[in-house]
């Protein structure tokens, strides 16, 4: 271990490693007490009987509930997140940019929308559509959760984006404009696409914040989507337990796919541009040391 990381931290001693012990077991204890409690909770009011979770063995429940809301989901996070990096990296370099007149107004826009909660966009973006527009009926609630949830998405990306840029060591700047590159060659060729893997990980909780967003639009818009069909399922077959607990796990699994695809991302675009952690024999000081 490094000087450094030992400075940070240090080794626990017997006594440590002991009352460490102690505390874990009795942690483990009391959860396991309170899941007991609450599995006798739930049993004595009859949540746990086949009778709750036989709805999810049918084909129908899947097919007219759950794949619809599941696909309804996915559609209206894919396309909200599709819009909202292009223009969350715009609003960025605005921000970033030497004009006033670029980066006043990026500014506020994204000030504006970053502060507003994305439930009273979606309401804002539900009556415009719905009073305003010819856009048909049936597509107004989709068009109202994905407008509210690119302008704030947006406005948040673009934050994460100039925050990467600025992290970027100034030498990648100073480089580009030695071999002549304007600023938006500089920014599209050069700043950005690094500032995005290194941001990844705030892109990626942000995208998974986005695709939880999506549950706001069946409260005022009346968005067909996961939770709302869960409603529905809840209103047929009063098996709330049950219905929310798979819906859970339908949220669970997408999320952890997506962490999983942005890890592998991650990997594949910092092996593109030579970022692993290999280190040649001739060009590792240790290595030469030892020889």
């Amino acid at each position: 271990m490094s000087s450094a990381a030992t400075v940070l931290y240090d080794h626990p001693g017997p006594k440590a490693k002991a009352r460490n012990l102690i505390f874990s077991i009795i942690f483990g204890v009391l959860l396991v007490l309170l899941v007991l409690w609450v599995l006798d909770k739930l049993n004595s009011k009859g949540e746990l009987t086949a009778k709750k979770w036989e709805p999810f063995t049918t084909s129908n429940v899947w097919s007219n509930f759950l794949l619809p809301g599941l696909g309804a989901t996915i559609k209206a996070a894919v396309l909200s997140v599709i819009i909202a990096l292009p223009i969350g990296a715009i609003l960025a370099v605005g921000r970033l940019s030497d004009h006033r007149w670029v980066r006043w107004p990026a500014a506020v826009v994204v000030e504006f929308f970053r502060a507003i909660p994305v439930l009273i966009l979606m309401v804002f973006a539900g009556e415009f559509y719905f009073q305003y527009t010819d856009v048909p009926s049936e597509s107004r609630p989709l068009f109202a959760v994905v407008t509210a949830l690119v302008l704030y998405n947006a406005s948040v990306l673009a934050e994460i984006f100039r925050a990467g840029i600025r992290s970027l060591p100034h030498g990648q700047t100073e480089a580009a404009q030695a071999i002549g590159l304007r600023k938006t060659q500089m920014m599209v060729l050069i700043l950005l696409p690094q500032a995005l893997t290194a941001m990844l990980p705030a892109i990626v909780s942000q995208l998974v914040v986005v695709l939880k967003d999506t549950a706001l639009g069946s409260i005022f818009v009346g968005y067909a989507e996961l939770l709302r069909q869960a409603n529905n399922l809840t209103a047929n077959f009063s098996n709330s337990v049950a219905t929310y607990t798979v819906i859970a796990v339908l949220y669970i699994s997408m999320n952890f796919i997506l962490s999983m695809l942005a890890s592998w991302l991650e990997k594949l675009m910092r092996n593109r541009r030579g970022g692993g952690k290999h280190v040649p024999r001739a060009l590792d000081p240790e290595l030469e040391v030892r020889a």
